[in-house]
């Protein structure tokens, strides 16, 4: 490096050396009088409870939404068990209908059997014979 480059960097050097200096001093300075300033303890206060209320009402809201859910599936849940239990009433009672027709059609074919004089097998046998004593 020569002796030219070395000056160079030196009067660089010294150049942001200064640049840093001004710049702390001036940040130096505005903090300060930002600091100076007279605060009033009811804007952080009224800022701060806006905010903590806010907060509150939209935890409480959803509280509130989360509990109502629950309430509402609840109560669904029972609807729901009370129409399947009215459905199966249904169905058994239909059942049971079914169950008394045919009972009924059963009695009904046995009595039609029991009452005729002669079997179905044997009537063309019973026609001969009430033929022959018609003549």
């Amino acid at each position: 490096m020569s002796l030219e480059d070395k000056l160079a960097n030196e009067a660089m050097d010294s150049g942001l050396a200064e640049a840093l200096i001004n710049f702390r001093l001036s940040v130096h300075a505005w903090s300060d009088a930002e600091f100076g300033k007279p605060r009033t303890a009811a804007k952080i206060v009224r800022h701060g409870g806006w905010r903590l209320a806010a907060g509150w009402a939209l935890g409480c809201v959803l509280v509130a939404g989360a509990a109502g859910g629950g309430v509402f599936e609840h109560h669904h849940q029972q609807e729901m068990a009370k129409a399947a239990a009215a459905r199966a009433v249904q169905q058994q009672r239909l059942a049971a209908e079914q169950r008394a027709r045919e009972e009924e059609d059963l009695l009904a074919k046995v009595d039609s059997d029991v009452s005729r004089e002669v079997p179905s097998a044997m009537e063309p046998l019973a026609q001969l014979m009430a033929e022959d004593d018609a003549k």
